[in-house]
């Protein structure tokens, strides 16, 4: 008997890993683009990806974007805040499939980035 408990714990701990949503997770994106995303597994108690805007209003112009795990009881709201001193208004977008909230990003590799630099300078 005590074989048959420890089997359906072992069973029951796969099949909870196995229901874990993916998501995208992106700690910032400019311009549409996600600049050091990654895909995660998001924690059992979390239900939905998020992608989300942060508009700051002194600009007006700048647009950062999020994406990653969220609590659905946040999904659909707009909250208003300041970050240093800068008044900004974000608002998130949910969906609850793997993967749901983004593509992939792009990332560059620091070779990558200098040859393109040197490249555009050489180019003036």
């Amino acid at each position: 008997m005590n074989t048959a408990w420890k089997a359906g714990i072992i069973l029951s701990v796969f099949i909870a890993a196995a229901q874990c949503l993916n998501c995208r997770q992106c700690a910032i994106g400019i311009f549409g683009t996600c600049l050091f995303g990654k895909d995660v597994q998001c924690n059992n108690s979390t239900e939905s990806c998020f992608r989300g805007e942060a508009q700051f209003n002194a600009t007006g112009s700048l647009t950062l974007h999020i994406r990653g795990c969220l609590d659905s009881d946040l999904c659909g709201n707009t909250i208003s805040g300041s970050f240093l001193g800068a008044g900004y208004t974000s608002s998130f977008e949910c969906c609850t499939t793997d993967l749901c909230n983004g593509v992939a990003s792009v990332q560059l590799s620091l070779t990558a980035a200098l040859c393109a630099a040197t490249l555009s300078f050489l180019m003036q």
